[in-house]
């Protein structure tokens, strides 16, 4: 069985307070794109995974699909499966493509050992993995609360606009992010801002990773001023970084504005 995990953007992200945890209470907006890895699981004699597409560090047993697989196995006693992932959404961007894979692994293996797990059963095993993978059991415009495992549909529809996306190859852990951060309250209601017109949210939009991120990576900044240059109506980093977005009414004449040996520029109608 073959699908094709999506990744998201943030719009807003407010970092409220850090908890006993260890993890930060936070609010934000996460909105569904399709810009897509391919995700492969089929029955097996014995476990098997792979990889190809973009670089994944780390060994095989810690990336989150096979946490994913773990997970069920020690709960549902499944038989073994291969695993093949092409990675196309880079990693450290803040677009979500690691939480994705692990929250798809969830979904094809649910329907392969037809397990009938709900889908709050399978965002609460989804939480487990990662803190934004309960978002990719529906991926669909979700407020996100807690330490991202907290959702809330929320109305927002940006069909019919223009999503740029640039990313120059710049990794940023959350680890890193995170090491910039002072917890405050907004100034501004997210659900609120998020009511408004587009061409208003950008000076009440915040993304709270960005400002710290963007004075550490100098080249981000002109990224993000770029994108205005060329008409955005709203541009932000997305999640911890480091991917640039710009949100368009038509699509950007941009010739060779971004020209980057690592990473990507994409345009989407969404």
């Amino acid at each position: 069985m073959i699908s094709f995990p999506i990744c998201k953007i943030n719009l807003g992200l407010n970092i409220l307070a850090k908890r006993k945890d260890g993890f930060h209470e936070i609010n934000s907006l996460m909105y569904p794109v399709p810009v897509k890895d391919v995700l492969e699981i089929v029955p097996a004699e014995k476990f098997n995974f792979r990889s190809a597409g973009l670089p994944i560090p780390g060994d095989h047993s810690t990336n989150i699909v096979v946490q994913a697989y773990e997970l069920l196995k020690k709960e549902f006693n499944l038989d073994p499966v291969s695993i093949y992932l092409y990675k196309n959404i880079p990693m450290g961007g803040g677009l979500g493509g690691g939480s994705a894979n692990g929250a798809e692994a969830l979904l094809l293996l649910n329907k392969i050992f037809v397990l009938n797990l709900s889908t709050d059963d399978l965002q609460k095993r989804a939480a487990i993995l990662g803190s934004d993978c309960a978002f990719f059991i529906k991926s669909t415009p979700q407020i996100s609360k807690g330490r991202g495992e907290l959702l809330c549909d929320f109305n927002l529809d940006l069909s019919g606009k223009f999503l740029l996306l640039v990313n120059d190859g710049t990794h940023i852990s959350t680890a890193e992010a995170y090491q910039g951060i002072s917890p405050t309250t907004p100034k501004h209601n997210l659900e609120n801002v998020l009511s408004q017109p587009i061409r208003t949210w950008k000076d009440d939009l915040i993304n709270d990773f960005e400002y710290p991120m963007l004075e550490k990576y100098q080249q981000l900044k002109g990224i993000k001023n770029e994108l205005y240059i060329l008409g955005a109506e709203y541009a932000a980093m997305t999640g911890s970084g480091s991917t640039m977005f710009g949100l368009f009414s038509k699509p950007p004449e941009m010739e060779n504005t971004f020209d980057f040996k690592n990473g990507f520029v994409k345009l989407i109608e969404l």
